[in-house]
C-alpha cells in the first residue's frame, strides 16, 4: 500500500487533473484507489462526480471532528475508486487546527483505519504549505509533483522541497519524493521543451517520463463530473494519465495491466 501526496505550492499546474486521471488509471489497472480531496476548492470531489454542496460528512469532520474515514468516503461512480470528499469546509479547518493537538497527525490517523483496503490513497493538497499540506506530506509515504512545461516551472519548487525536507526530519523520516510529472505539454511549443529539458536537468530520473499534454478533453471532463478515461477514453489527455499510471505501477515494482490506446487511434485535441 502507497500513500502519494500530489502537492505544488503554484496553483493551475494540473494537481488537481492529475490526481482524478491517475486514481482512474490506477483503478483501469486493476489498483484499489482511495482520492483524499485536501483541497478546499473541492475540484477533484466535483471530478470524481461527487457533488461537494451536498455532503454530509467531508474530509474536514475527519479532520476535526474525529469522523471515520469508512463513514465519509463515497465511490467515484463508475470511475473504481473511492473519494474522501471536500468542500468550502476545509477553510476553516486551516486555521483551526494551528491550535489544535496533534495537528500534524489528523490525516495519518484516520487513513490507518483504512488503508489496509488499498493499493493506492492518492491525495490531492491545496496550492499552498499549509497545516492542511503539512498532514498530507506526515500521511503520505511520497510526494509527486505536478509541474506546468511553462515559464516559472521552478518557481516555488526550492520552498517545497524544503518543505518536505522538515516533515522529513522532524515528523516522516520515511517520506520520498515520488518524482515529478510534467503537465500542459506542448511540443509545438520551443519553452515546453526547454522547460522539460531544465527539469530533467536538475532532478534526473526523478522526472517521469510521460509527458502529459495541452488536451482540451482533460479540460472539459471535470465539468462532467468524470475522469479523462471515462469521458473521452481515446483523447491524448486520457492515455497520457493510463501512461503515467502504468509507469508508476513499473516504478514500485507492480504490472501493468490496462491496455493504453495508441496514439493514432486518438482524436487529434
Amino acid at each position: 500500500m502507497t500513500i502519494i501526496a500530489l502537492t505544488n505550492q503554484k496553483g493551475g499546474v494540473g494537481k488537481t487533473t492529475s490526481c482524478v486521471n491517475l486514481a482512474a488509471s490506477l483503478a483501469a489497472n486493476r489498483q484499489r484507489v482511495m482520492l483524499v480531496d485536501l483541497d478546499p476548492q473541492g475540484n477533484a470531489t466535483m471530478g470524481c462526480g461527487v457533488d461537494k454542496h451536498a455532503l454530509e460528512l467531508s474530509v474536514y469532520d475527519i479532520l476535526m471532528h474525529g469522523a471515520r474515514a469508512e463513514d465519509v468516503r463515497q465511490r467515484a461512480g463508475e470511475a473504481g475508486f473511492d473519494c474522501l470528499p471536500a468542500n468550502d469546509d476545509l477553510t476553516a479547518a486551516e486555521v483551526e487546527l494551528v491550535t489544535a493537538t496533534t495537528k500534524e497527525s489528523r490525516l495519518r490517523y484516520a487513513l490507518a483505519r483504512v488503508k489496509h483496503e488499498y493499493d493506492y490513497i492518492l491525495i490531492d493538497c491545496p496550492p499552498s504549505l499549509n497545516m492542511l499540506t503539512v498532514n498530507a506530506l506526515v500521511a503520505a509515504d511520497s510526494v509527486l509533483i505536478p509541474v506546468q512545461c511553462e515559464y516559472y516551472a521552478l518557481e516555488g519548487l526550492s520552498s517545497l522541497l524544503g518543505t518536505v525536507a522538515r516533515v522529513q526530519k522532524v515528523m516522516n523520516p520515511a517520506l520520498e519524493i515520488e518524482g515529478l510529472l510534467r503537465t500542459m505539454y506542448d511540443a509545438r511549443n520551443s519553452l515546453s521543451n526547454d522547460v522539460s529539458m531544465q527539469l530533467i536537468s536538475h532532478f534526473g530520473a526523478r522526472v517521469y517520463s510521460t509527458l502529459i499534454p495541452r488536451n482540451v478533453r482533460l479540460a472539459e471532463a471535470p465539468s462532467h463530473g468524470k475522469p479523462a478515461l471515462f469521458y473521452d477514453a481515446g483523447s491524448r489527455g486520457a492515455i497520457a494519465y493510463l501512461a503515467a499510471a502504468s509507469e508508476m505501477l513499473r516504478r514500485h515494482g507492480r504490472n501493468p495491466v490496462a491496455a493504453i490506446p495508441t496514439p493514432s487511434s486518438a482524436p487529434s485535441d
